[in-house]
């Protein structure tokens, strides 16, 4: 197998990136870019959203007649707890520094770079290559959001961002929406004059435990995920704060869900004589895909082409590709081969690597005419 890959995975992952700062590995991917003699434009989104890059984007004009297509992968990670020091032990690539690999996403940032750049060398025939790198992905798409997607001449288009066997394509990912919950008691303090106080925890402590957590049902999950408020040990809260999140397959079932969690939120501020109040914020819309989908049977083909068993299934997660299918766009999302991600045990093979090169190469000659 040539090193290439392999190489430009682990530079790319020893690279600390965690959202918003993504500013070193950017300019590693813009060098790469350039050395293949390619013109990147960087946009200037970075500072609206809160990172040190904007998004990267690069264009190949086709050298022959087919189906354009656009592939994009996140250049942040999830933040690591410690340094990152790829290792290869049993053609595994693991982080012997005790925190994430940060396989999500610079193994796809490796495998698209290095097909680009096999393709140009070996003067491969192509429809039309568009690359696009986003930062702030882990904390809620924002990089692929601020993307002006119209600046996009392909239709279809591929991230590798699940985490799951080489050949798995996912025909669907949920939406999301989260809910702040600030609920308003009264002070007082808590051993001479207690019943004077109203504790806004207690209210929150109520709400959350009439919620639904957890999977809720096949389609649906629900989580509490941070709760704060209080000021001190014998002060009763007048304030506490907690944020949720309800994901749905199924948009009707995501409603009902969140009438559900807003519902008891009211009752519990009722019943500990709190006010509350309650944000609701659109994270990301879900999508769905058949099996004859144009870039669904696209896709199918390059991994059949690549000798992968092609497989099916919907993922609890977002991607860059729920915004792209949001807007118009036909986005698929490839499994990848990495494993325990968000994880100090994260991990990929080394021969995955290799093969998502091969794979992409496939979707560059499956789409030609």
């Amino acid at each position: 197998m040539p090193p290439e890959v392999l190489d430009l995975f682990t530079e790319l992952a020893a690279v600390p990136s965690p959202p918003g700062e993504e500013r070193a590995v950017a300019d590693r991917v813009i060098g790469y870019l350039r050395d293949c003699g390619l013109e990147v434009d960087e946009d200037g989104i970075g500072p609206e959203i809160g990172s040190t890059m904007g998004n990267l984007y690069t264009r190949i004009a086709p050298t022959a007649d087919g189906e354009p297509l656009f592939l994009c992968a996140h250049l942040d990670t999830v933040p690591p707890t410690a340094a990152i020091e790829p290792v290869v032990e049993d053609e595994v690539v693991r982080n012997g520094a005790g925190t994430i690999l940060g396989a999500d996403n610079k193994a796809a940032v490796a495998a698209m770079l290095e097909a680009t750049r096999r393709a140009l060398a070996e003067n491969r025939a192509h429809a039309g290559i568009e690359l696009l790198f986003t930062p702030m992905e882990e904390v809620g798409l924002l990089g692929a959001h601020a993307f002006d997607h119209t600046r996009l001449q392909s239709k279809l288009g591929y991230v590798y961002d699940q985490a799951a066997p080489i050949g798995v394509v996912i025909l669907g990912a949920p939406s999301s929406q989260s809910m702040e919950v600030t609920f308003h008691g009264r002070a007082a303090h808590s051993g001479m004059h207690p019943d004077d106080g109203r504790s806004a925890i207690l209210a929150a402590a109520r709400a959350i435990s009439e919620l639904r957590l957890g999977r809720v049902d096949e389609d649906s999950t629900a989580n509490v995920g941070t709760i704060t408020g209080g000021t001190a040990t014998n002060i009763v809260p007048e304030w506490c704060t907690f944020v949720a999140e309800a994901r749905s397959q199924d948009e009707r079932k995501l409603a009902e869900l969140l009438q559900e969690m807003q519902d008891a939120v009211t009752f519990a501020a009722g019943v500990a004589e709190c006010d509350v109040e309650t944000t609701l914020r659109k994270s990301y819309r879900g999508y769905r895909f058949a099996k004859s989908d144009h870039a669904v049977a696209l896709a199918a083909d390059a991994l059949a082409r690549c000798g992968h068993t092609v497989t099916y299934d919907l993922s609890g997660g977002a991607a860059d590709a729920n915004v792209f299918n949001d807007r118009g766009l036909q986005c698929v999302n490839l499994a990848n081969g990495m494993t325990d991600i968000h994880t100090p045990a994260e991990h990929i093979a080394v021969a995955d690597l290799e093969a998502m090169v091969d794979v992409t190469l496939a979707l560059f000659d499956a789409a030609l005419a």
